[in-house]
């Protein structure tokens, strides 16, 4: 199978070269204009703050009101709401930091991971809003929309779990490493951030040809089209979508159901994110079908 992918990858390249050069440039241009200057002082911060402690006296007082209304340790605060402030892929990441430093338990990893790893509110209102769909009014519902099933689904499925924190000794004695600060933490930050975004730049290169290629598939079925570019790729697929004459009450639910999944360059990215913390994809893939069949049944009856 990787093999038949590959070689349509490698005989797309070499029979339309302007095209793969043109989508390349398109995948380059969003990753340096986009998610180079958002995402890499966001990722060498949070690299510091794990690894310094600076971040644990605050986010275990936050945990005292947290801990009653949400299932999370205190150190599972952090990612849960940088990954819904500063967007997909920093959720996961955090999340797989925390589990290696040791101040999370690998069991609230692999189930926090599948829910705070969501496209940032300024990507949603500038771009897809803003640019794409050009309906800004709508940015209160399309929150609620992306954001709340997940919350939902995560707070049922772990309302009997007690996930511990590292200030109460029952993780590594990693955990417990003092407040520290040091040019050594800051330098391998940003060797770590710069690592980071290069990843995430070649994937979103690849999966942007990818895109690209399904555009060129001989469907007259323009629906079809639209899904499959969107699950693939979702800048490219919205991008697409929203250029269609399609009526807003089917384009507006497939774009928040491109959003919600995040397309198979998130999920590869993601992945990646994870794979030293050993997390299964499984729940997350089903995490995201869920609330990617949430999005579209909510925007439709929106709409």
């Amino acid at each position: 199978m990787y093999l038949i992918i590959l070689t349509g990858f490698l005989l797309y390249i070499l029979i339309f070269p302007e095209d793969s050069v043109h989508a390349a440039t398109l995948g380059l241009n969003l990753w340096y204009e986009k998610m180079l200057p958002t995402l890499l002082p966001f990722s060498i911060l949070s690299y510091i703050l794990i690894h310094s402690g600076i971040l644990d006296g605050f986010t275990k007082s936050l945990h005292r009101l947290v801990k009653h209304i949400f299932p999370v340790s205190s150190a599972g605060i952090y990612p849960l709401v940088a990954g819904l402030l500063f967007g997909f892929p920093m959720g996961s990441k955090i999340t797989a930091d925390l589990v290696n430093s040791g101040k999370m338990s690998w069991e609230e990893g692999k189930r926090l991971f599948c829910v705070c790893n969501n496209i940032s509110p300024m990507f949603i209102g500038s771009f897809i809003l803003g640019d794409c769909l050009k309906r800004p009014d709508l940015k209160l519902p399309t929150y609620l929309i992306l954001y709340t099933p997940p919350l939902i689904l995560y707070m049922l499925q772990n309302r009997h779990c007690h996930f511990p924190s590292p200030e109460n000794g029952a993780l590594s004695p990693e955990s417990k490493k003092t407040t520290s600060m040091s040019f050594q933490i800051i330098d391998a930050g940003i060797m770590n951030g710069f690592e980071t975004l290069a990843k995430l730049g070649g994937y979103i290169i690849l999966f942007a040809i990818f895109a690209q290629m399904t555009i060129l598939l001989p469907i007259s079925d323009p629906t079809l089209k639209c899904v499959l570019i969107g699950f693939t790729e979702i800048t490219n697929g919205i991008s697409y979508t929203s250029g269609q004459k399609m009526d807003f009450a089917i384009t507006y639910p497939l774009v928040m159901a491109y959003t919600a999944f995040g397309g198979l360059s998130g999920f590869a990215q993601t992945a990646s994110m994870v794979k030293e913390s050993n997390f299964s994809m499984v729940p997350y893939l089903l995490t995201k079908l869920f609330q990617t069949a949430s999005a579209f049944l909510l925007a439709y009856l929106l709409v």
